[in-house]
């Protein structure tokens, strides 16, 4: 299971909200996919690529749209 952390949570949301000022459709299908990507996770922890700035071998980073999820 993919545990959110609160700040992640908030950040979701925010994206939701803004989204959601220009179509609540989309807004909602952003969020979904966005949980989407981030449940593979559970069965693929190791996805992704290294974050460059930080130097931790077990930290990851995935992309959807124009999203960074760490």
């Amino acid at each position: 299971m993919v545990i959110w952390a609160a700040p992640a949570k908030s950040d979701l949301k925010a994206i939701y909200d803004f989204i959601a000022s220009d179509s609540k459709y989309y807004a909602k299908k952003v969020a979904r996919d966005i949980i989407a990507k981030t449940n593979i996770l559970e069965e693929h922890p190791g996805i992704g690529r290294q974050v460059a700035e930080i130097n931790d071998k077990n930290l990851r980073e995935i992309f959807i749209y124009s999203y960074r999820i760490l």
